[in-house]
C-alpha cells in the first residue's frame, strides 16, 4: 500500500479524485429529482406562512376591533419579512448552501406562529408576522436557486416544480387552517401551526445537506454576456428593470389572492367560501406554474413573463364585472390558471441574464420587489376599501399595475430582438 506523506502528494491525489467525476455528474440525475421532491415538500409545508393570515383576517380583525386596513399590515410585515428574508437567505444560500437559511427559516417559523397567538395587541401580531415572514423566505427564491443548479435541459419545469410548494400550501393550508380557526380560535391554531413547522420542515431540511454541483464557469460567463449584449443594458438596470417589473405584477396579483376571503364575506357568501376560492386559485396556479415550465424551455422565460402578465389583466377586468357566487369561483379559478407562472419566471430570467455564482442573491432581489408588491397591494386594497366601501376601485388600482409589468417587458424584449437582428446583421 502506497500512502501520501508529502503535501505535493495529496494534491496530487485530491486534485485527481476530483478530476475522476465530471463536474456535471449530478446534474438533471436521479438524485437530482429525488431533492427536486423534497424541495418541493419542504416548500409546501413552509408555504403555510404566505396563506395563514389571509384566511385569518375576518377573526383577527374582529378580535382585536380594528379596520380592515390596519388589520392587513399584518400580511405586509409577512411580505415586508419575506422580501428582506429572501436577500438575506439566498445570500447565505450562495455561500454556505441551502441548510443553513432553510434551519433559520424553520426557528423563526415555530417562534413567530407561537408569538402571534399569544399576542396581546395588533401591533404585537403584526410585528410577529413580519417573523414568519422573514423565516418563509428560506423556504421559496433560496429552494428555487438551488434546484436550478441541479438542472440545465429541464431547468424551466424543475424551478416551476419547486415553486409549485408556495401554491400547494395555499390549496391545502386555508381550508385547514379555516377549519381550525372555526373550531379551537384562530390564537389555537396559530400555535399550533408553528409546532407543525418545526416537527415536519427540520427533517426536511437536514436532507438537502449535499452542495450544488460545480458548474462550468468560462461557459456561463460567456452566455451570461451574450445573453447581456442582446439586451443593451448593464446587469444594474436590467435588475432594476426586473424589480419594477415585479412590483407591479404582485401589486395586482395581491387583490383577490389577499381578499378575496374578506370579499365573500361583503358579498354575503361567508368566509368558507372565500377560502374554497383562494383553494382553487392556488389549485390551478400550479397548473400554470408546471405549464410556464415547459413553455419557458421552449421560448424563455421573458416571453413566458409577457405571456402570464396579459392574461393575468384579463382575469383582473373579469372581476370588476361579475360577482356572483358561480362567477366567482370560475373567475379565481382562471386567475389561478393565468397568473400562477409569473413568479417562477424571474427565477428563470435570472439564470439566463447573470452569473450562477450569483443566482441566490439577485433571485433575492427580485423576489424582494415581488413580495413588497404584494405588500403594498395587500395594504393599498384594504385602504382603497375603507375609502370607498367596496372593492371595486381596488381591482382598478391592480389593473394599472398590471399594465405597468405588461409595459417593462415588452420593452425588453423589443430590446432583446433589435439586439439581435443587429448582431446577425
Amino acid at each position: 500500500m502506497l500512502v501520501c506523506l508529502t503535501e505535493d502528494c495529496r494534491e496530487k491525489t485530491l486534485n485527481g479524485n476530483a478530476e475522476s467525476r465530471s463536474p456535471s455528474a449530478d446534474i438533471e440525475s436521479a438524485y437530482a429529482w429525488i431533492r427536486l421532491s423534497i424541495s418541493l415538500l419542504l416548500s409546501t409545508a413552509g408555504g403555510i406562512g404566505m396563506w395563514s393570515f389571509v384566511v385569518a383576517l375576518p377573526a383577527v380583525q374582529a378580535d382585536f376591533g380594528s379596520p380592515r386596513g390596519a388589520a392587513s399590515v399584518a400580511f405586509t410585515l409577512t411580505m415586508i419579512g419575506f422580501a428582506t428574508g429572501g436577500v438575506v437567505m439566498g445570500r447565505l444560500a450562495d455561500r454556505y448552501g441551502i441548510v443553513p437559511p432553510g434551519l433559520i427559516g424553520v426557528v423563526l417559523l415555530t417562534i413567530g406562529y407561537v408569538a402571534t397567538g399569544y399576542a396581546p395587541t395588533l401591533p404585537w401580531f403584526a410585528l410577529a408576522h413580519g417573523v414568519i415572514g422573514f423565516g418563509t423566505s428560506a423556504t421559496f427564491g433560496p429552494l428555487m436557486s438551488d434546484v436550478s443548479h441541479w438542472f440545465t435541459r429541464r431547468r424551466g419545469v424543475a424551478v416551476a416544480i419547486v415553486s409549485c410548494g408556495n401554491y400547494l400550501g395555499g390549496t391545502l393550508w386555508p381550508p385547514l387552517v379555516e377549519h381550525f380557526i372555526a373550531t379551537d380560535g384562530w390564537r389555537a391554531t396559530q400555535i399550533g401551526i408553528g409546532v407543525l413547522c418545526l416537527v415536519s420542515m427540520l427533517p426536511l431540511t437536514l436532507m438537502l445537506r449535499r452542495r450544488a454541483p460545480i458548474h462550468d464557469v468560462e461557459g456561463s460567463e460567456a452566455r451570461t454576456n451574450q445573453t447581456h449584449g442582446s439586451l443593451g443594458l448593464s446587469p444594474t438596470a436590467l435588475m432594476v428593470l426586473l424589480c419594477l417589473a415585479g412590483l407591479g405584477c404582485c401589486v395586482a396579483m395581491s387583490m383577490p389572492q389577499v381578499h378575496i376571503v374578506a370579499y365573500c364575506g361583503d358579498l354575503g357568501y361567508g368566509p368558507a367560501r372565500g377560502a374554497e376560492m383562494l383553494s382553487a386559485m392556488m389549485a390551478f396556479g400550479i397548473v400554470s406554474r408546471l405549464a410556464s415550465g415547459f413553455i419557458a424551455d421552449r421560448i424563455g422565460g421573458l416571453p413566458t413573463l409577457l405571456i402570464g402578465s396579459v392574461l393575468q389583466g384579463i382575469a383582473l377586468f373579469l372581476y370588476l364585472w361579475f360577482d356572483s357566487l358561480v362567477s366567482l369561483y370560475v373567475i379565481s379559478a382562471l386567475f389561478g390558471l393565468f397568473q400562477g407562472g409569473l413568479v417562477p419566471m424571474y427565477a428563470i430570467i435570472v439564470r439566463e441574464y447573470f452569473r450562477p455564482q450569483e443566482a441566490g442573491a439577485r433571485l433575492g432581489i427580485v423576489l424582494m420587489a415581488t413580495l413588497l408588491g404584494m405588500a403594498l397591494g395587500g395594504w393599498m386594497s384594504g385602504a382603497i376599501y375603507d375609502f370607498t366601501g367596496s372593492y371595486r376601485a381596488a381591482f382598478v388600482n391592480g389593473l394599472a399595475w398590471n399594465l405597468l409589468n405588461v409595459g417593462v417587458v415588452l420593452w425588453l424584449l423589443q430590446r432583446e430582438g433589435r439586439g439581435r437582428r443587429l448582431a446577425y446583421a
